[in-house]
């Protein structure tokens, strides 16, 4: 309603404004045109006939210099002259050669009379009847021209101050006069800085059209450099020296009619206003809860399920808004619900349209890790609670996966599924990840933009999921702290609560998988399969023989060594945008066998150097600090080599000597069957 009636209003008092406007824009035009074809004839009229005056004045000097007879005389007759043509500084005849010059023009204006000697000297004069006009301000440095023209003393070149030619081409107007010569050049302009510098005007197109004319004087309306629309006139002077142009801004002209056009769509504006208020007032009751809930589905549609939007909706009447309303807050229930069953990035992901129910191949990087000892872990509780065991179990994992989650989540990871104590992630498996380059020739450009675009994706995933588990190292020490905390504020208790401290292994993998919904009609599950995430949960399991809590693949060190481990390939040097993210590790000197790849090392993770605590969960919750104890096991005051991990967080030193990771591989098949 309120759009109808603003474009009927608009549209009606919008036709009346453009008519008035256009009618008297016209009328205005057409005044601007003639007056300042006024302008121009007037003031080249002026110009003619002060030029012509000078001329005179010079050829009735020279007459009466031929008559003096002695040099006393003719000096008498030149200060004469000069006295009475002060506009005059010099001037000069071919055929005499005598520079006759106003000793007070070039005294008060401080230039040697010799310098005007030299500018006749290197004058080339025209043989031809032709009466010339020159700026010569950039020889002198004040604002002169040159006229020239044949007489019978052969050549007379006279220099003519511009001070009061000025006076008709005042800047004070809206019109703008200036003179230039046939060659464009620029020599009496209100700008007496442009006069100076000898601005060349051809490309002015009013001065190009009074240059290629056969018409003494004509008037057109032009675009400048600088898009700005002109009216332009110009009237050539009656000997062809030059002509005087005479322009003015259309938007100057028109700029009493653009005030009066801008007040009737104030007046519009205004009326259409008011029109609004009256209607929204009358209309909002409707209007604002269907924006509110627009908003709401726009933004679940973005898979933002929990916006602030919600609080907008009120949802306790019994219209048909307030059941749409109460029909969207239970959406957002669901979804938050599927989220937490599945995975909110995946939800977001399917809401948004960005997967698909396809299984795909992607290049990702997988995570795995469990507690340590769980299993008497959990005994411990049973012994402890009795039945109550398994709701204190349940509290404690809470407790441990949510922090774990928290790192994840804040490096862009996806967790795929808990397995009891243990937790499964992946990093790539949302990205819309194409690999249809691998089909194309191989000296293919575009196979090559695509695989090194696709190869630093897989870098970063590798990066990211290095990153998560340092973070998860510090989390770790917290939540252990915390449970000590906890524990002995519950010590005194009855059946007194606990959280147990606890020492997990990460393990990381980067390989091709397959990626997408798995599982029935009835029951789906996003998750990846495939021989490199088995090789993830292998690389788990070995932290314990290996002595760590962090191992990554060979798979995984050789994306990442080139660039942010120090290491033979790269002459043990980062670049220093990859500082920040430089990684420790040190090999296990025990080797295993790969099917398909042969032997094979695992790379135990020490420490990001660099890792920076408090930025890293600031980026989850704004209000986090650091706590000085746990800091010590990751970043800068963390530990620098195996051995210091193992003593900071009481992993035994394993004899590498005794120890048999191929055997390892055969327990980890046993046990998983």
């Amino acid at each position: 309603m309120i759009l109808l009636v603003a474009f009927m209003l608009s549209l009606s008092l919008g036709a009346v404004t453009a008519t008035v406007s256009y009618f008297i824009s016209e009328d205005i035009r057409a005044s601007s045109e003639d007056n300042n074809l006024t302008i121009n004839a007037r003031t080249a009229s002026d110009v003619e006939n002060r030029l012509d005056n000078a001329m005179q004045a010079v050829n009735m000097f020279l007459e009466l210099e031929k008559t003096c007879e002695s040099e006393t005389e003719r000096k008498s007759l030149e200060s004469l002259f000069f006295a009475r043509n002060k506009d005059i500084a010099a001037l000069y005849t071919s055929k005499s050669g005598s520079v006759f010059a106003s000793s007070a023009f070039f005294i008060s204006h401080e230039i040697d009379i010799e310098k005007a000697k030299a500018y006749f000297e290197q004058s080339s004069f025209s043989s031809a009847s032709d009466y010339e006009l020159e700026n010569a301000s950039l020889f002198f440095s004040q604002p002169l021209l040159s006229l020239c023209y044949p007489s019978e003393d052969g050549e007379v070149c006279v220099l003519y101050s511009i001070d009061n030619l000025l006076t008709s081409f005042s800047a004070g107007s809206i019109n703008q006069s200036f003179l230039v010569n046939s060659d464009g050049s620029l020599l009496v302009h209100s700008d007496i800085q442009s006069v100076m510098e000898g601005k060349d005007e051809k490309n002015n197109p009013i001065v190009s059209a009074m240059l290629s004319s056969t018409l003494s004087n004509a008037q057109l309306t032009y675009m400048s450099e600088e898009n700005e629309q002109f009216i332009g006139a110009f009237r050539k002077l009656a000997n062809g020296s030059g002509a005087v142009i005479t322009t003015v801004k259309t938007a100057v002209v028109l700029e009493g009619v653009q005030a009066m056009t801008r007040r009737n769509i104030y007046i519009t504006f205004a009326i259409l206003f008011l029109s609004i208020i009256i209607i929204y007032f009358f209309a909002q009751s409707l209007s604002r809860p269907l924006k509110s809930l627009t908003r709401v589905a726009n933004e679940i549609n973005k898979g933002n399920f929990n916006t602030d939007l919600f609080s907008e909706l009120n949802y306790s009447g019994k219209d048909e808004i307030a059941i749409l309303e109460e029909s969207t807050v239970k959406e957002r229930e669901i979804l938050n619900m599927v989220s937490k069953l599945t995975n909110k990035g995946v939800t977001q992901a399917v809401i948004t349209g960005k997967i698909d129910f396809e299984p795909h191949l992607k290049d990702i990087t997988i995570f795995f890790s469990d507690i340590r000892g769980f299993t008497a872990i959990s005994d411990g509780f049973k012994k402890r609670f009795g039945e109550r065991s398994a709701a204190e179990i349940i509290s404690f994992l809470n407790d441990y996966m949510s922090r774990m989650v928290t790192c994840i989540s804040l490096t862009g990871g996806t967790v795929d599924k808990f397995e009891g104590d243990a937790i499964m992630a992946c990093w790539g498996v949302l990205r819309n990840d194409d690999l249809s380059w691998e089909n194309r020739e191989k000296t293919s450009v575009t196979r090559a933009l695509k695989q090194a675009a696709h190869e630093q994706y897989v870098k970063e995933d590798a990066l990211s999921a290095i990153t998560c588990c340092i973070a998860m190292r510090y989390s770790l020490a917290k939540y252990n702290k915390d449970a000590e905390a906890f524990t002995k504020a519950h010590e005194g208790e009855p059946l007194a609560q606990y959280k147990p401290h606890i020492r997990i292994g990460a393990g990381l993998n980067s390989g091709r998988a397959t990626v997408g919904f798995m599982g029935s009609f009835d029951k789906m599950e996003f998750t990846s399969i495939g021989d490199s995430v088995n090789f993830a949960s292998r690389t788990e399991a070995s932290n314990k023989p290996c002595g760590t809590d962090i191992l990554i693949t060979e798979d995984t060190y050789n994306l990442l060594k080139y660039d942010y481990i120090r290491c033979f390939e790269n002459d043990f040097t980062i670049k220093l945008e990859n500082r920040m993210n430089e990684i420790v590790v040190e090999r296990i000197p025990v080797g295993f066998e790969v099917k398909g790849k042969g032997e094979q090392h695992f790379y135990g993770v020490v420490n990001m150097p660099r890792f920076n605590i408090e930025a890293f969960f600031k980026a989850g919750d704004p209000h986090f600090e650091v706590d000085a104890d746990c800091e010590k096991v990751a970043g800068p005051f963390g530990p620098r080599t195996l051995k210091e991990m193992r003593l900071l967080l009481g992993i035994a030193e394993p004899d590498f000597g005794e120890v048999n990771l191929n055997e390892e591989e055969n327990k980890i098949q046993v046990a998983s069957k």
